[in-house]
């Protein structure tokens, strides 16, 4: 669909309504097997970040400055997917490929608001794991609930500045009736590539966005982690240090994860052959992390577990 934009940059070019959004795959078949196995993760994504934030809020054991953020992080994981997985259920299942336009400009904004409030609550998370192992006797006093408060509602007022700039870049823009995104969402990069008008003012805000909010998170991440790793070798005993590690390997294995895929999706040029690595690159950031962080926290948490085992055995 589309209807006649006059006025547009040098050129007979209809302005979208729709955007086409190319799937995984033509074949039958091999649709069906990844729709139940994304239906699948979304599912597992739903119980496990539900079941997480409800454990929390349950077990007094849980209710300290690591667990709330875990709260947090899985609220924004629970969003992220639910922004992105039911609408590419949809697509790989009925061949449903249209997006409406300003479907697509909703789900910009509430991607890249979700996107940097994780980012700052990864920094966060990070920032509190350096105090626990590397200033112990001060951590009741530097992660006061107060300070927890403030650091988590500027996460997400971050996002809300990310989204709107974002959405405000997005408005600017005009596209043609032939835009097709070789991604299973509105991704703002890919979109202000198809655009057909001057992508300057979109391209700043991106740029700037990214480098004032999203390169400070991973360089909080980046500093904690080697003023913990200094700390942990300077532990003599080799039992002092597994408990150290331990505190932080949770966390480390998310970081890893959902930054390795961000940069392998952003940072690295991309080719016509790179498009089917990029769609994979997005599930993994975008499907399966928010999926395997609860379980990420509580397979080799003893305090996630037995706050389990004591709510089971109050009901």
């Amino acid at each position: 669909q589309a209807t006649h934009f006059e006025g547009m940059p040098g050129s007979n070019c209809t302005q979208t309504t729709e955007f086409s959004l190319a799937g995984f795959t033509e074949d039958p078949a091999t649709q069906v097997t990844l729709f139940l196995l994304f239906l699948l993760t979304y599912l597992v994504t739903i119980l496990g970040n539900l079941g997480m934030i409800t454990l929390i809020r349950a077990s007094p054991l849980l209710h300290s400055p690591m667990y709330y953020f875990l709260g947090n992080l899985a609220f924004v994981n629970l969003c992220t997917s639910t922004i992105i997985t039911p609408r590419m259920l949809a697509g790989v299942l009925l061949g449903k490929k249209g997006m409406a336009y300003a479907w697509c400009m909703a789900q910009v904004f509430t991607t890249d608001l979700f996107l940097i409030t994780e980012c700052f609550l990864l920094a966060t998370m990070a920032y509190d794991r350096y105090v626990a192992v590397c200033h112990p006797l001060l951590y009741p006093l530097v992660m006061s609930p107060e300070r927890c408060s403030r650091l988590v509602t500027g996460s997400y007022l971050l996002g809300l500045v990310n989204g709107v700039g974002q959405a405000i870049g997005m408005s600017r823009l005009f596209f043609c009736s032939s835009s097709t995104i070789h991604l299973f969402f509105c991704d703002i990069s890919l979109l202000i590539l198809h655009s057909t008008s001057d992508t300057t003012v979109s391209l700043v805000i991106l740029r700037t966005a990214s480098s004032v909010l999203g390169v400070p998170t991973i360089l909080v991440v980046l500093l904690s982690y080697m003023a913990i790793i200094s700390t942990i070798l300077s532990i003599s005993s080799a039992e002092g240090k597994r408990k150290a590690f331990a505190t932080c390997a949770s966390h480390l294995t998310t970081v890893s994860t959902f930054y390795g895929a961000l940069i392998f999706m952003y940072l690295i040029p991309r080719s016509d052959s790179s498009r089917g690595v990029d769609k994979w690159a997005a599930v993994l950031y975008t499907v399966v992390t928010p999926m395997l962080n609860p379980f990420i926290y509580s397979l080799r948490n003893q305090e996630v577990k037995e706050a389990w085992k004591r709510l089971r055995k109050i009901k």
